[in-house]
């Protein structure tokens, strides 16, 4: 079993910097990818980044390569979604996902919400607003 807890969301201006957190508990994340989506109000959930500890490769969505950045503490178990140059259209609840993905799958299937089926955190709103 795996519990997953998101956190540091908030309010920040177009051109601001929020960098949000993934703490994971229980069962060690090996073979795990942990993957970062949001959800805009009337939009379906969207893949931004997903962290394969079976290689160490990062995946991004085109909408936020070069502007967002995961990273991974193993000491402490968590996952950091780093944003940068946060614009409006980055605003929506984050969520952070972990499942075992085959490694021959991960980069064709890791932005799909449905094959994540075990291990979900709760939101974390992002708002982008002046």
């Amino acid at each position: 079993e795996v519990q997953l807890q998101a956190s540091g969301g908030g309010l920040v201006q177009p051109g601001g910097s929020l960098t949000l957190s993934c703490a994971a508990s229980g069962r060690p994340l090996d073979h795990y990818s942990i993957t970062w989506f949001r959800q805009a109000p009337g939009k379906a959930r969207e893949g931004v980044s997903c962290y394969s500890s079976t290689d160490g490769t990062t995946y991004y969505a085109d909408s936020v390569k070069g502007r967002f950045t995961t990273s991974i503490d193993n000491a402490k178990r968590t996952v950091f979604l780093q944003m940068n140059n946060l614009k409006s259209e980055d605003t929506a609840a984050y969520y952070c996902a972990a499942e075992r993905i085959p490694p021959t799958l991960v980069q064709s299937s890791w932005r799909e919400p449905r094959i994540y089926t075990h291990y979900w955190g709760q939101g974390t709103q992002v708002t982008v607003s002046s």
